[in-house]
């Protein structure tokens, strides 16, 4: 058997977080066993659904590195599809046309309120002659749903989970306008599209218990499920607005990487032993549907940033120069030109250890680029008294007859001003680290000053050093 997972998101916003998730476990697991990941999007609510948000999903898709097999499917698309199965349904007796008004409806439900009795659907069309329908009124079409004994759920998550066919009442399969409900569309296209494992949210778990009396009612063989807890915010309630970011594009604006994502996300309810960075690789080999956990996962954002900070330290430079460019050009205004993308370059190796995100990684980054005179921050500007505005030209002129411009010649010129001054090293270095980047915090200053190339370095100092 090929395994076939899908991911069937709705179109109506952004990929949420927990809907990354579990395009992740889905894509984990069809790569484990050498299967197809396949793409569906449930556009079935035209109200709601928009081509932007398509396009969101995609993209977020895209980014996450979450490749899907052959076209996406558009489950709008297949309307027709979805109908002609409910013409089966009705010719092998499996379902049946409801004639009750929107008034009886309601009427039937305030009685059962008052009553204190479940609402569902008491049947009233199940078994009537539709020679008795009311004119001028389009039918539903519903399932002719068992009424005894149980539908069970045997799940890679949740284990056996049971429920009463009595608790069940006939649902809805085609609407009074002809369009398919959400639970049939589901089945006919999971069916049509040969999945056989279903990996999603547990809020579907009650939804499962219908759909499997479609499959039932046509004799299909359904797919296996798994139904993933839901992730919580840091305080363990459901994750809302309230906690922040709720879109995986917003944490690529936050200047995460995608192999953070996936890695953080893998951890989010499965797990390896004690591993904690794991690698795309090692996710493909080792991914299992029986290690996912039954309970929800909470967000951890400062978890997440420390793993985005070892991914960003084992980052190659050129596609790290690549990543961050957008950043730093969108803070600038303007795109960099091709010597200020090396002079980027040759900086990345500095900044890897230090930043935790893209964006930090840009904004510490942004002197490189910055105006003659630097904008000095409070700190800065604090660093930088008479005293030390005058070691710093005592400091440029031995600068200035350098033959060798290297940071370690840059470091051995400043140690012996400072040995020679009776200084600490950070009493010199310091200063000098103000004047060249307008911050008290930047890579290592020698390699700053190397890379910023003499003239721009004597210029900076130049600056600072007449500034009194």
């Amino acid at each position: 058997m090929t395994v076939v997972t899908r991911f069937a998101p709705s179109p109506t916003g952004f990929l949420h977080i927990g809907g990354g998730r579990t395009a992740l476990f889905n894509w984990l697991f069809a790569k484990h066993h050498g299967g197809k990941f396949l793409l569906r999007i449930e556009d079935t609510d035209r109200a709601r659904s928009t081509q932007a948000a398509v396009d969101a999903i995609l993209d977020g898709l895209k980014w996450l590195e979450l490749e899907w097999d052959g076209e996406a499917v558009s489950q709008f698309a297949r309307k027709d599809r979805h109908a002609e199965v409910v013409r089966q349904m009705l010719e092998r007796g499996q379902a049946y046309r409801c004639y009750a008004t929107p008034e009886e409806l309601e009427a039937m439900r305030e009685e059962q309120k008052a009553k204190k009795l479940p609402l569902r659907y008491d049947g009233r069309w199940r078994d009537r002659d539709p020679s008795e329908a009311p004119a001028g009124v389009n039918p539903v079409i519903r399932l002719k749903a068992p009424q005894t004994g149980e539908t069970v759920i045997r799940d890679h998550v949740q284990g056996e989970v049971r429920v009463q066919n009595a608790e069940l009442d006939d649902m809805i399969l085609l609407r009074s306008d002809g369009t398919p409900t959400y639970l049939l569309a589901v089945v006919v296209d999971d069916y049509d599209m040969g999945v056989t494992h279903v990996v999603r949210g547990d809020d579907h778990l009650t939804n499962t218990f219908r759909q499997l009396q479609i499959y039932h009612a046509m004799g299909w063989t359904p797919p296996e499920y798994a139904h993933v807890p839901l992730i919580h915010g840091p305080d363990g309630a459901k994750l809302s607005k309230r906690h922040g970011a709720l879109g995986i594009d917003a944490y690529r604006d936050m200047g995460f990487l995608p192999e953070t994502m996936r890695n953080y996300l893998l951890r989010l309810g499965w797990g390896h032993g004690d591993a904690e960075i794991i690698s795309t690789e090692q996710a493909i080999a080792w991914f299992s549907l029986d290690a996912i956990g039954r309970s929800p996962s909470r967000l951890d954002f400062p978890k997440m940033e420390n793993l985005n900070a070892h991914y960003i330290r084992e980052c190659e430079d050129t596609r790290l120069t690549t990543l961050v460019l957008p950043f730093i050009e969108k803070k600038l205004g303007r795109a960099l030109d091709g010597g200020e993308r090396d002079l980027l370059h040759r900086a990345i190796p500095g900044f890897k250890p230090r930043v935790k995100t893209l964006v930090e990684l840009a904004d510490g980054a942004m002197f490189l680029f910055a105006k003659r005179p630097l904008t000095l921050d409070d700190k800065a500007a604090g660093q930088l008294t008479p005293e030390a505005r005058a070691q710093l030209t005592v400091l440029a002129a031995r600068f200035g007859a350098l033959s060798e411009w290297t940071a370690a010649a840059l470091e051995g010129v400043v140690r012996d001003y400072a040995e020679q001054a009776g200084l600490k090293l950070g009493k010199v270095a310091q200063p000098l680290r103000a004047a060249l980047t307008g911050s008290t915090v930047s890579p290592p200053i020698f390699e700053v000053a190397e890379i910023l190339g003499k003239s721009e370095t004597l210029a900076r100092i130049g600056d600072v050093g007449s500034a009194n």
